[in-house]
């Protein structure tokens, strides 16, 4: 499972610059469909004649395989049995797969008990990202612009509530993303240090 990376390069702490990477160039350029970023847990569901029969979950990479080149993070199974992956099975057991077609389909998981449920959901629900994702029909392409329009941006699948963020998906399966978090981390920048005074 490949990381989604973001739009705009980091610094050596962590704070987001201007720069954009050199690889989500197509953004800038005004490609790709731009989704919202929905704060849940990223699961994965397989289906069978409208029927869930498995369900894993996301798992990333600790420091240790950070060091030995494990960058990209991988799906494991989720136990129906542990309390950890409870409101995993709750949010597919909630989620209508009745028209979903067979395969593999990587969702987000969302609800009262995930993630301290910024949307504000009443119960746990999944979102496929290749079926339902709420698409934004025009948004900014730079820094400044991305930086303003993420602060105030509404939810389209929880409407009164902030979305998290902007995923963009390309035709040739690229994505990229940013969220309102990223640039909250990002102090002043200077592309050629600070200004002398």
């Amino acid at each position: 499972m490949e990381k989604i990376p973001t739009l705009f390069a980091r610094d050596e702490t962590f704070k987001v610059t201007e720069n954009s990477r050199p690889e989500c160039g197509w953004v800038f350029h005004g490609e790709g469909t731009p989704t919202e970023k929905l704060d849940g847990m990223n699961i994965r569901i397989t289906v069978r004649s409208g029927q869930g029969v498995r369900v894993e979950k996301r798992r990333n990479p600790n420091e240790i395989q950070k060091k030995q080149g494990i960058v990209d993070g991988w799906y494991m199974d989720a136990d129906a049995r542990a309390p950890e992956d409870r409101w995993i099975h709750e949010a597919v057991a909630n989620t209508d797969l009745s028209t979903w077609p067979d395969g593999e389909h990587s969702c987000e998981a969302l609800g009262p008990n995930i993630q301290g449920n910024p949307l504000g959901l009443e119960k746990h629900t999944c979102v496929p990202f290749n079926m339902a994702i709420p698409i934004y029909e025009s948004i900014p392409r730079n820094f400044s612009g991305l930086k303003l329009f993420l602060q105030s941006l509404e939810s389209k699948f929880a409407p009164g509530h902030l979305a998290e963020g902007i995923v963009f998906h390309h035709p040739d399966g690229r994505r990229a993303k940013i969220n309102e978090r990223t640039f909250l981390s990002s102090g002043p920048y200077f592309p050629h240090g600070p200004a002398a005074f």
